[in-house]
């Protein structure tokens, strides 16, 4: 890891800026400890220097005029046993936008800049506490609005995809010295004939079951992983006055769209979200698809069918009520490609449609549910079936393994794409230079999944996403 290291000191309020119990503003960098001694009067004399990881009850006085801003808390963290592994000042105040603001401002008078976003975490990067799946997990932790999501980010923090790519790369490591090896004393193997074929089987033997497979496998988890990281997506759709907004409201548990006895009430997509078995669910109410709408309605279905294409699962709402028409066929042939979960609402009205006329008509795998929006049984039932059928397999698919974000595996990607170039190449004889450049670009992806590689450009991406403070 070739980056430069920061000699200067920064500051920020790490906490969400408006009226609440405690405020903080950190600072970190070799001038923090000196920052408090100018600013701080502790209420018992005789405390400086003050202690490491220690709290100290006192006043931050504006040095300008000696007047008083607030009482704080104040702890001053000796490095390298910090976060940022640099001295570290916080400052716990009341938070209010006038204090917290001017604390801030009595100390940036003191020469100490701004921090950046993602900064603090950075400079624990930079300093070799965090590899970069670390770093990218304390956002993870931040953002998460589910039990899984967080399960999983918690993970990522503990160091488990570092444990993981340090493995595979002391594999790699271990197979690239036996092909530099086989370079270096070539002649000596020529003259042993028959030991280059037996030590390129050998060699690919090792890369399909100590990197090849297991890579493989991981990418495999990828889509599993990435609903329980950032939940799952649910799009309601149908025609116009078949439930749909009923059905949103039950599954949320409160009235969150308008629901009338007439069609079209829906002209846009209504989203909001949920909890369910600990994943967070996405749920969009979608404007009814329908023939000849007017102007207004146009623009909905337009936003329907996109809401449609994003969609990990269609929950297809037929009125079961009435018979199929033309509208459902259209219906039908815009969400048949998505992943369909069919269901015959109105079940508390006579019914005109069965489950077996529909999954004849459309040719569906498995026959529709039927349910009422108004009978919390039902919904109880449907949430089940949202369970088993989407979130089971890959809540228990993630147990135990690796969950990837969308960067680590394009990581992977790139360097499964290289070893299995490095696996053609010494099946077909090409043992030497070729295959070695293949298992270093292989190592270099590996790499740039913890951080390792060198791009700068890369850092400032990742730390662009993260709140100034953090």
């Amino acid at each position: 890891m070739d980056f430069p290291l920061p000699e200067d000191t920064i500051c920020a309020v790490a906490t969400p800026v408006g009226e609440g119990g405690i405020g903080i503003i950190r600072i970190s960098g070799p001038e923090a400890p000196a920052v408090a001694g100018r600013l701080f009067r502790p209420r018992k004399k005789g405390v400086f220097p003050l202690k490491s990881h220690r709290l100290y009850l006192g006043w931050i006085h504006d040095p300008d005029d000696g007047q008083p801003v607030d009482e704080v808390l104040l702890s001053c963290m000796a490095a390298p046993h910090t976060y940022t592994r640099e001295d570290i000042v916080e400052i716990n105040c009341h938070s209010g936008y006038a204090v917290l603001n001017r604390i801030l401002e009595i100390v940036l008078k003191s020469g100490i800049r701004l921090a950046e976003p993602g900064e603090f975490t950075r400079r624990a990067f930079l300093n070799g506490r965090l590899d970069l799946s670390q770093a990218e997990a304390v956002i993870d932790i931040i953002r998460s609005r589910s039990h899984q999501s967080l399960l999983i980010a918690n993970r990522h923090m503990q160091g488990a995809v570092r444990e993981m790519v340090e493995q595979w790369r002391g594999h790699l490591l271990d197979i690239r010295s036996n092909v530099e090896a086989a370079i270096d004393f070539s002649e000596d193997l020529d003259d042993q004939e028959g030991d280059i074929p037996s030590q390129a089987d050998f060699l690919c033997t090792r890369l399909r079951s100590e990197l090849l497979s297991p890579i493989e496998q991981t990418i495999r988890h990828y889509c599993a992983g990435r609903i329980l990281r950032e939940g799952l997506t649910i799009v309601l759709a149908g025609k116009p006055n078949v439930g749909k907004s009923s059905l949103l409201n039950a599954l949320l548990g409160k009235d969150r769209a308008i629901v009338t006895p007439f069609p079209g009430t829906t002209r846009d997509v209504v989203e909001d979200s949920f909890i369910l078995s600990g994943v967070q669910v996405r749920i969009l109410d979608t404007a009814g698809i329908r023939h000849e709408p007017d102007e207004i309605e146009s623009f909905g279905i337009e936003r329907t069918l996109h809401s449609v294409s994003q969609a990990d699962v269609v929950i297809w709402v037929i009125d079961g009520s009435r018979p199929i028409t033309s509208e459902d066929d259209s219906v039908f042939h815009a969400v048949s490609r998505r992943e369909l979960l069919v269901v015959l609402n109105k079940s508390d009205l006579p019914c005109h449609v069965s489950e077996l006329d529909a999954k004849q008509r459309f040719g569906l795998p498995s026959a529709p549910v039927r349910l009422s929006a108004l009978n919390s049984t039902d919904m109880e039932k449907l949430r089940t079936l949202l369970t088993e059928r989407y979130l089971r397999q890959p809540i228990e698919q993630s147990e135990g393994t690796i969950v990837l974000n969308l960067r680590h595996k394009g990581c992977l990607e790139d360097a499964l794409q290289s070893l299995c170039s490095a696996e053609e190449l010494l099946r077909g004889g090409a043992y030497g230079e070729l295959v070695s450049f293949e298992l270093a670009q292989a190592s270099r992806k590996l790499d740039s999944i913890l951080g390792w590689d060198g791009d700068s450009e890369l850092l400032d991406r990742i730390f662009s996403r993260f709140c100034i403070g953090k």
